[in-house]
């Protein structure tokens, strides 16, 4: 489900670029806008008492155009006023973002956020959110050592989300778009992580997840809910699954968060249960993760990536726990992302994903007492599942082409706008954190 992708983002998303965006257009800034290759800018003028509450430099606080957008629900309007504290080197230490908005499908809601970063190695955030209805959220996470610097890294999330947006055509890699349905998610989630670093590079990292997932009937107008095309599938009501996986990790990456040299390498097997440690087995997995980033010039970076995720064996699995491909994330040993289509387009029992990014930095600026790079990332997604163990799993793929705009406030912050051109024809999503 799509929801369970947050558990591995520290930043849980809450439309950062449209920030980035709106600070891009204010005059001021255009106006001192410089070339790539030279970023310096002049502080800009302190203007009148009016003025300062629409500038950059002077705002107490950003009053952010809040603009969200994705294939599956719809296109979310509202305010995000957003608070931006930094050090002396500029760096962010915390991100305050409540938020008031509005979707067509849930009506009004609000949100709260804070977002703390006391170090490169330690993060914390907690966001809570509802709706007038549907759907509600709670979203924590606590990650420590994230340098491996010391023996031992870890990290802690929690949570609650009620989505009212997600889709089901059915198993394998042809369903049709006519055989779209809607179910309403509702679980909660339960995952710690603990890393034996045996060095800087190389990690032992084992996962332990509980998850309760319940599926209802769908709620959007227009769109059938999932009982009633697919009446026999394997997870509607309320399941649970318990997780143990073990990975080993090589990691060569220059920055955790906008990596531009290095590579990250991950080999998992694991066992699922529907209760418990190993009892009542619901399936075993086993695959690979790669991830390598190249310097092509000074202001470009190709970034590339490769998983392959296959269940061993399956009981009874719910289709939310097979292998999935769709949306604009990709999670270690989990959905896959393939942005031309939303969130779990493809279901099935194994999966391949495939991605090309050449990330071309454009332009820089000061803004909100910290420094903003903007860059442009033309890319190719490729993916397909499959049933089969025997499949070759490099035919049949699906293609998606298509353009993303990044704002990097660094050292912790990535915010994007992405457009994808499928079969199903174009499909746009905003967020934060690259999507690989």
């Amino acid at each position: 489900m799509r929801a369970v992708r947050r558990i591995f983002l520290l930043q849980m998303r809450w439309r950062v670029f449209a920030a980035l965006l709106a600070l891009v257009s204010w005059s001021d800034v255009l106006a001192q806008l410089p070339s790539a290759e030279s970023p310096e800018v002049k502080a800009p003028a302190q203007g009148t008492a009016l003025t300062r509450w629409f500038n950059p430099a002077t705002a107490p606080f950003i009053p952010v155009p809040l603009i969200g957008t994705d294939p599956d629900s719809g296109t979310t309007l509202g305010i995000l006023p957003t608070i931006i504290v930094t050090n002396d080197k500029q760096d962010i230490t915390k991100i305050i973002a409540p938020d008031i908005q509005r979707n067509p499908n849930f009506g009004w809601g609000a949100h709260g956020r804070i977002y703390a970063y006391p170090s490169e190695d330690e993060q914390w955030s907690v966001m809570a959110g509802i709706k007038q209805r549907v759907e509600r959220e709670f979203d924590a996470e606590f990650q420590y050592g994230r340098e491996r610097k010391k023996r031992w890294s870890f990290t802690a999330s929690v949570i609650y989300d009620r989505d009212g947006t997600p889709r089901f055509f059915g198993l394998g890699n042809h369903t049709a778009q006519a055989a779209e349905t809607n179910y309403t998610g509702e679980q909660e989630v339960v995952q710690v992580q603990a890393g034996y670093n045996i060095s800087k590079i190389w990690q032992l990292l084992y996962t332990a997840r509980a998850r309760q997932v319940d599926v209802q009937r769908g709620t959007l107008s227009g769109v059938p809910s999932i009982e009633k095309l697919f009446p026999n599938a394997l997870g509607l009501g309320r399941n649970r699954e318990a997780l143990n996986r073990v990975s080993l990790v090589y990691n060569t990456l220059d920055d955790l968060t906008v990596p531009s040299h290095g590579l990250k390498l991950v080999e998992f097997a694991g066992i699922a249960s529907r209760a418990g440690l190993f009892n009542d087995s619901l399936y075993t997995e086993a695959g690979f993760d790669g991830r390598g980033f190249f310097h092509v010039t000074p202001q470009t970076v190709l970034a590339t990536h490769l998983a392959l995720r296959y269940l061993l064996s399956a009981k009874d699995v719910p289709f939310w726990a097979l292998s999935s491909i769709g949306g604009d994330r990709s999670e270690v040993a989990g959905e896959q992302l393939l942005r031309g289509f939303g969130a779990g387009r493809y279901y099935d029992r194994n999966s391949l994903s495939m991605s090309v990014e050449v990330r071309r930095h454009v332009v820089s600026f000061n803004a909100v007492s910290t420094h903003v790079d903007l860059e442009v990332a033309p890319f190719v997604d490729l993916g397909r599942v499959f049933g089969r163990l025997s499949t070759m799993p490099f035919g049949q793929l699906h293609q998606v082409y298509g353009v993303g705009f990044r704002g990097i406030a660094r050292p912790f912050v990535v915010g994007y706008v992405d457009v994808g051109y499928g079969s199903n024809g174009a499909a746009v999503f905003t967020g934060i954190s690259y999507p690989f």
